[in-house]
């Protein structure tokens, strides 16, 4: 927004995503409900069918080679026509030039239409020194909203022929605004003259356009992935960004109905940076290089864009870690926050405004107070080493405050003190549904439980760890096996609604009732509504997560063009709880680039209780930001799991915790200025806020804070800081019963057997007995059995959710969704009621989701399960008679036993375990995704014993028909049984068995 670059238009506008409301597409695993197929040309009417509906082009996908465009322009045909439009001006005729130019480019385009056109080609091919391309982005939103507003939308479509889109953000949003169809001829001349130089190697000019042509492709589909949109088609015209720094004239007329809630640049200013860039590509004077500008805009480069960690800061944060010194520490913060004024942040554009008369330092609560509401970020062990992981936790447990162990587990080693008193364990326990090590015990070992609905540095995806960097120990913790890569899906497979996610509170509430509950959502528009649906559902605080920040591992069209800074997130949330009175019964947290004191105090005052530090933390222990996070060659022993590199970690713990005293010291230095006691007084005090124009940079004047800085009337009565708890109403849960029956068992081990009736309002049942269990015996649980409980009815949702080990549910009837969430060594059996006359086999039995992030137990079901079932299997056993789609998707390990028909999409993600599934009409190939598993037979005999014995155990626990004439007719069935097996997994398997068979050779 304020960059002395030039950026292009683009650059003004941010993806939207899906959060809560709808979830995320996996782009990559689920591609079979994504498409880049698309149409340009005339619509008619959708009611109707007719030979008109077939005057269209059809496109399999957008992005248009240099012939395609040809054949476009070429077109004449009756119904499908082309025309050409320039979308040049005149460039020194400045502002004026460019709005008269527009103007006419719209009635050219109207009268286009009139004269029987249906496909326009807008394109800058004219450009010359006396004219500059106008913004290709410009020029499109400008003609379709032009053509909208004369109701002649649907009887042309748009095709853009431009040198500037280079980028998959880029053709997202000319797509998003209108085209139907995209040619990058700039691109793919540079691609011509990097193989002409030498510089791609390995390749022909053909094949790397048709390489660049695939990866927009793919990178299209992520970004409407992240909407959970599947087809281009449904993701063109819809607009589905938001802008940044544009003024409310200049969206309104050319990008109407897109939200661009901090005020800023228009046409002037837009014409001014088209002009800086077309001067610099035209001027010629004598013995001047012709060099393009340094960028920078994903590297530090000197000269090029500001990036607020760079050589300097990071060498002064570092410095004063060392020293000790708050003095070195202060000169740190000094010049971060003046790059902050300058042009870095929103929050450096506001100055604080004393509403209260000053008070001694003295007077402000002590550091020890206020580190307690700093928390280090989700950095999952895996994206970084166990010293750097381990660290954290330490310091953060020193000073009160928490650390975040991100998705990635946690070894119960860290559970408990050591012999010093630091304790590795870390108080957030991070939650993203069918993630990693999410056990019963996990979750009791947790002050907080935190659910990842996004995440700020890559909102609406997820992520994968290679292989090379899943040592023996990660596996272990990540239930899965070494050697053998990781996927991260989007967040949240299981949440469709906010009653989803109310229903995975209560059951994370359920797993540990002394944990507060946290929801993490990442900064866009709209993020207040869905934050007052998470405060409904009844979380116990709200994280409003930042665009900034992130490991080198993000995706870099993700780090610079998806999500909001935190300031707007957490304005927008803080305003809509305040007019909703919700926001005194929940507490507010943020994160994103906190670095100083300073940023501490803005939060706070725009309504945050709770901060949190993660670049700044890794910074503070030796980090130097070279954003190779994903490649395992962290030259500092940060983000490695090379047992060379993680000797070269020079961090401490002591590092982290002086950075935290040194930021709160800070903070109570400017509480003391503004006159507050305590950060408690501070929140949502916006009033002692208001926009500073310090800074000398030419486009600050247009920028308009008043969305940030509004604060909502209400009366006096209602809060603006929480100030009550959550009512998770656990007091009436039947589980409490569960827990006096069980008494016995819990506290000698005695076996207890229990009857009883259940009703679909009973949720998460047995998951705080589970949680119990945990608490008192770990992991190991109870002895096998201890534990049975034989329920008849209709389970509500979540039933056995993170059973524990010793724990045994037989349930007469049938359940809803998530049945076997995160099950941790319990046994489950479902079986129809006695007196069901229908085929169990050919009935649904229970829910959607059942065995979500299982790691351990077993689990018999005498019926059909709905869809995703054993989503992220990691270790459990299970029969079941029929599954639907996506059966298995993203499992690591375990056994699943299918017998009957499974939906589309089965084994989608599959890195680990093996599902045997019997296969009666020889098309289940067709419904399997083949990308990473293959398919075979059984190998052997120990093989067929292993799914012999499962059904008989299912047999035992349901009484199956099905299971019982297959085990009366084995030698009949067991070549019916496909073996499905990750490739990457049986490799990995095959070389322990040569190396263990080797070892057993040399040994003898």
């Amino acid at each position: 927004m304020l960059s002395d670059q030039n950026p292009l238009l683009f650059n003004y506008f941010k993806q939207v995503f899906a959060q809560v409301t709808n979830p995320p597409i996996d782009p990559i695993r689920e591609e079979l409900v994504m498409s880049l197929q698309t149409t340009i040309g005339a619509e008619q009417n959708l009611f109707d069918e007719t030979a008109q509906h077939c005057r269209q082009l059809r496109l399999s996908n957008p992005i248009l080679s240099n012939s395609e465009l040809e054949k476009v322009r070429a077109l004449s045909l009756p119904g499908l026509k082309s025309v050409t439009l320039p979308i040049v001006y005149p460039v020194a005729d400045g502002e004026h030039g460019l709005r008269q130019t527009l103007n006419e480019l719209c009635l050219r385009a109207a009268e286009a239409i009139a004269a029987g056109f249906t496909i326009i080609v807008l394109s800058d091919r004219e450009m010359d020194a006396a004219h500059a391309p106008i913004p290709s982005l410009l020029a499109t939103g400008a003609v379709h909203h032009h053509l909208v507003r004369e109701g002649l939308r649907a009887k042309a479509g748009l095709v853009v022929e431009s040198g500037e889109p280079r980028e998959a953000m880029h053709f997202a949003l000319l797509i998003g605004y209108g085209a139907g169809a995209v040619n990058p001829y700039l691109a793919y001349n540079t691609l011509v003259w990097m193989v002409g130089e030498g510089m791609l190697k390995d390749t022909d000019a053909g094949a790397a356009v048709k390489n660049y042509v695939k990866a927009i492709g793919k990178g299209l589909l992520k970004v409407a992935s992240k909407m959970g949109i599947s087809t281009l088609q449904s993701y063109r015209g819809a607009q589905i960004f938001e802008a940044i720094g544009l003024n409310q004239e200049f969206v309104d007329r050319y990008f109407t109905g897109t939200a661009s809630r901090i005020g800023g640049v228009g046409l002037e200013v837009i014409e001014r940076e088209i002009a800086a860039r077309h001067e610099q590509a035209f001027r010629a004077e004598p013995g001047e290089e012709h060099a393009l500008k340094t960028g920078g805009e994903y590297q530090w480069r000197r000269r090029g864009e500001l990036h607020m960690y760079n050589p300097v800061t990071i060498a002064k944060m570092q410095h004063a870690i060392a020293a000790r010194s708050y003095k070195l520490f202060r000169q740190y913060t000094r010049v971060v926050d003046e790059e902050s004024s300058r042009r870095a942040t929103l929050r450096g554009l506001l100055k604080f405004k004393p509403t209260r008369p000053p008070i001694q330092l003295k007077e402000v609560e002590p550091v020890g107070e206020i580190v307690k509401r700093f928390k280090t970020g989700a950095m999952s062990f895996g994206a970084i080493s166990k010293e750097a992981h381990e660290a954290l936790a330490i310091a953060m447990n020193r000073i009160g405050g928490k650390s975040n162990t991100g998705e990635g587990g946690e070894d119960p080693e860290r559970f408990r003190p050591d012999p010093n008193g630091d304790w590795r364990r870390s108080a957030i326990k991070q939650v993203a549904s069918g993630r990693f090590g999410v056990t019963s015990n996990y979750l009791v070992n947790a002050d907080e439980l935190q659910i990842k609905i996004a995440q700020g540095a890559k909102p609406g995806e997820g992520g994968q760890l290679p292989g090379h960097k899943v040592d023996e120990y990660i596996a272990s913790i990540r239930y899965s096996t070494p050697g053998v890569g990781l996927i991260s899906p989007p967040p949240h497979h299981d949440i469709y609604s906010i009653e989803d996610l109310a229903q995975l509170i209560h059951d994370l509430k359920a797993a540990n009732e002394h944990a507060q509950v946290s929801v993490k959502l990442v900064a866009t528009v709209g993020v207040g509504t869905i934050a007052a649906g998470v405060a409904k559902a009844k979380a116990d605080l709200i994280l409003i997560s930042g665009y900034d920040g992130g490991t080198g591992a993000s995706p870099q069209s993700s780090i610079k063009h998806a999500g909001i800074p935190w300031e707007l997130g957490l304005a927008e949330t803080q305003q809509v709880l305040v007019l909703n009175d919700l926001r005194g019964r929940v507490r507010l947290e943020t994160d994103g680039q906190l670095k100083t004191g300073r940023d501490v105090v803005v939060a706070a005052l725009l309504g945050a209780e709770e901060f949190g530090f993660a670049t700044a933390a890794l910074v503070a222990m030796g980090c130097v930001m070279m954003r190779v996070c994903h490649l395992n060659t962290c030259p500092v022993g940060i983000a490695t799991h090379d047992p060379v590199l993680r000797r070269r970690f020079t961090g401490k713990a002591e590092h982290v915790e002086t950075l935290m005293m040194f930021i709160a010291e800070e903070v109570r230095e400017y509480m003391a200025q503004l006159g507050f006691r305590t950060i408690h007084e501070m929140v949502g005090r916006v009033e002692c806020l208001e926009p500073s124009y310090a800074t000398d940079h030419w486009k600050a004047r247009h920028v308009d804070l008043g969305q940030i800085l509004h604060r909502p009337r209400v009366s006096g009565e209602v809060s603006i800081r929480c100030t009550e708890a959550q009512d998770h109403q656990l007091d009436k849960v039947a589980d409490r019963r569960l827990l006096e029956l069980c008494k016995s068992a819990l506290e000698h081990k005695r076996a207890v057997k229990i009857r009883t009736a259940i009703r679909n309002v009973d949720r998460a049942f047995a998951t705080m007995l589970s949680a119990e269990i945990s608490r008192r015996f770990g992991e190991a649980g109870l002895p096998a059995g201890t534990i049975q409980i034989y329920a008849e009815g209709s389970a509500g949702q979540s039933f056995g959710a993170f059973l524990a080990r010793g724990v045994a549910l037989h349930l007469e009837g049938d359940a809803n969704d998530y049945i076997g969430k995160g099950l941790s060594g319990g046994l489950i059996a479902v079986r129809p009621p006695r007196q069901a006359t229908f085929k169990a086999e050919e009935n649904i039995l229970i829910g959607n989701v059942a065995l979500y992030g299982a790691t351990a137990g077993e689990a018999y079901f005498r019926g059909v399960a709905g869809e995703r079932f054993a989503v992220r299997n990691s270790g459990a056993k299970t029969v079941v008679e029929g599954v639907g789609d996506h059966g298995c998707e993203y499992m690591t390990r375990g056994t699943v036993v299918v017998l009957g028909r499974t939906g589309r999409n089965f084994a989608a993600g599959m890195s680990g375990g093996v599902a045997y599934v019997l296969d009666r009409e020889g098309d289940f190939a067709s419904r399997c995704n083949m990308e990473m598993v293959e398919l075979g037979t059984f190998d052997d005999g120990r093989e067929r014993n292993l799914v012999r014995s499962l059904i008989a155990r299912h047999f035992q626990y349901t009484q199956s028909k099905l299971a019982r004439q297959i085990l009366d007719s084995w030698q009949t069935y067991a070549p019916r049984f496909v073996k499905v097996v990750p490739v990457e997994y049986r490799k990995v398997l095959e070389r322990q068995r040569l190396d263990s068979d080797m070892a057993r050779v040399a040994a003898i």
